[in-house]
């Protein structure tokens, strides 16, 4: 699409509300969708890292369990 002025382009023709309002929405999803994605991979490891160190302590006590 073809604007006289940078104004022109920013007012979209008489639809800057709707178009200005889809980019916004749509930038604020993405944005939500990649926090979201990061706190979940990063509590998921914090999971594993204590499952990976409570089962190394249960094979520890069980070496000293067969010691006694």
């Amino acid at each position: 699409m073809y604007f006289d002025s940078i104004n022109d382009f920013f007012a979209m023709g008489g639809y800057a509300g709707y178009v200005w309002s889809a980019y916004a929405i749509s930038f604020l999803s993405m944005l939500w969708v990649l926090f979201s994605s990061l706190t979940t991979k990063r509590r998921l490891l914090r999971e594993i890292k204590n499952k990976m160190a409570r089962e190394q302590r249960i094979q520890e006590a069980k070496t000293l369990e067969n010691t006694l």
